[in-house]
């Protein structure tokens, strides 16, 4: 029995061209007039590699400078200085966690048409020097030398040892849930 040898494909993430959001929530009595910060995420590289004409044994690695995320939010210069600071040196704690992870471990795909996926993905996230599972739910759409997905996905800051931020002197506090949001473009390497 012959067994061919599929060559695989290299997607490289165009981090210029997408976008990948994090949105936080606040809590407690102030919760409806309180700031609920959305957060973009600057630095970050990633790539996807599968065989050729399928997601067969699909992969797909992403990394995140820790201290690249920069607050979206219409907000009084002091304000974001200091929910700079605090997501920084209190939360995230970059100096010591300088980089965020993700690597699939498996990736399941329905072809929903002829270039268009729904896709399961199920991953190893490190974040502030735990490494937990993560999934998360996208599609892909497939063109000539590109791919574009999008999806989203939360998770518990507490799950990751990641101290829930308190700013202005703890009259506003934030949900431990984070909802993640990503529109990705990446161009088919040679």
């Amino acid at each position: 029995m012959t067994v061919l040898n599929q060559s695989v494909v290299h997607y490289l993430i165009d981090t210029r061209m997408s976008q990948f959001t994090v949105q936080a929530f606040a809590s407690g009595l102030i919760s409806a007039v309180a700031h609920s910060p959305r957060i973009a995420i600057r630095d970050w590289k990633g790539g996807a590699h599968f065989a050729p004409g399928t997601l067969k044994d699909a992969r797909l690695d992403v990394k995140v400078n820790a201290a690249s995320l920069e607050v979206l939010d219409e907000l009084r210069d002091q304000d974001r200085r200091e929910l700079q600071r605090v997501m920084n040196d209190e939360v995230l704690e970059t100096a010591r966690f300088r980089e965020i992870a993700f690597e699939s471990t498996v990736i399941h795909a329905d072809q929903l048409k002829a270039d268009l996926y729904r896709l399961n993905v199920d991953g190893r996230l490190s974040l502030h020097g735990v490494t937990n599972s993560q999934s998360f739910l996208g599609q892909v759409a497939f063109g000539v030398d590109t791919l574009r997905a999008y999806g989203e996905f939360t998770l518990l800051q507490s799950d990751y040892s990641i101290r829930i931020a308190s700013i202005a002197g703890a009259t506003l506090k934030l949900q431990d849930e984070l909802k993640f949001t990503f529109y990705v473009i990446a161009r088919k390497q040679a």
